[in-house]
């Protein structure tokens, strides 16, 4: 099994009773947790008009957790690039890098992040966005580039700065374009799974290697609820099947507290869409999670592991990045891994 790092994705969830200040404070508070327990990284993902969700300003929260952390990078997962003007993006993680160096990383994707209306108010032209892309990309690397100094239009700051950047995605269509760019890729397994298996083949079977970027970089997106027993991690993972069904629903309401028994709350026929759409989740103790990654390595050999955990309670939020770092050390320390 590859020893794969591991890193957290955060949408600044908001919990049913709890205000947006409070997912704020939560998210530094998690950051500062998981820097202590050698998390590589920390990213914070744009979503829009979802009262669950609170990363909309992703440039800034992104700020608000790097000045209270000192060593974990911080960065996007992603900036949903088509909503944005390059030459803003560029500067505001040109202010990043340049108030926190060496600790900015640049994740960008192509979906809008939310739904259709409000992605026309984000001012998006679904008829250009295959275009716009790529092209944008091509921006982002001139505004970053030494070279641009003589440009006409310039990224200050940002121009000269070594700002990584990182493609996201869920589908073949984003495996392409990152190998044929050379840059590291991310995809979003904890929501979107059915085609991670032949997206990571694609992508590094087709890898043109960069000159940042030699070699290629997968990073699966995994949902990890652990708990210290299984029970309790199937328990808190009612949040994580309610927040998906009410998504399913088009009710963007607060994260709910966990129940029971989800029987009274889903068809049998919507418990096996979500469980579908969820497979790529490692939920339960440490030695059933250690299980499941070993599985998943044993598929992905992902080269990181970035473990988003949507639980209701804060404290078993912190207990659960606690496990899966303790997993991580235990599966290395064994020397099961390949070289």
């Amino acid at each position: 099994m590859k020893k794969p790092d591991i890193s957290v994705l955060d949408l600044a969830i908001v919990s049913e009773g709890n205000s947006i200040q409070q997912s704020f404070k939560n998210s530094l508070d998690l950051a500062v947790h998981t820097e202590k327990l050698g998390y590589k990284r920390f990213w914070l993902a744009e979503h829009h008009n979802m009262a669950s969700i609170a990363s909309s300003a992703t440039s800034v929260l992104i700020g608000y957790i790097a000045q209270g952390t000192q060593r974990i990078r911080v960065g996007s997962g992603g900036i949903m690039l088509p909503n944005h003007s390059s030459l803003v993006i560029a500067e505001q993680f040109g202010t990043l890098e340049t108030l926190y160096p060496g600790r900015i990383d640049l994740g960008i994707g192509r979906a809008p992040g939310t739904d259709g209306v409000t992605a026309a108010a984000l001012g998006r032209n679904p008829a250009v966005i295959n275009e716009q892309f790529p092209r944008q990309i091509s921006e982002l690397k001139t505004y970053f580039s030494k070279d641009n100094r003589s440009g006409r239009v310039r990224a200050i700051p940002g121009e000269g700065l070594d700002i990584p950047i990182y493609m996201l995605g869920s589908s073949t269509d984003s495996a392409w374009l990152a190998s044929s760019l050379g840059l590291p890729y991310a995809f979003a397994g904890h929501f979107a799974p059915a085609q991670m298996e032949v997206a990571q083949r694609i992508y590094r079977e087709n890898y043109k290697p960069s000159a940042h970027f030699p070699e290629p970089y997968f990073i699966a997106c995994v949902n990890v609820i652990a708990a210290d027993t299984d029970a309790h991690a199937e328990y808190l993972a009612t949040t994580l099947y309610q927040a998906f069904l009410n998504i399913v629903r088009n009710d963007r309401k607060p994260f709910p507290p966990p129940v029971d028994d989800m029987d009274g709350l889903w068809s049998p026929m919507e418990a096996a869409a979500l469980r579908k759409q969820l497979w790529a989740s490692f939920i339960g103790g440490p030695k059933t999670v250690e299980k499941q990654m070993r599985e998943f390595q044993s598929v992905f050999a992902a080269d990181e592991l970035m473990a988003v955990s949507h639980i209701y309670s804060h404290d078993a939020r912190l207990r659960s990045y606690e496990i899966f770092a303790e997993v991580a050390k235990t599966a290395s320390d064994e020397q099961e891994f390949d070289k």
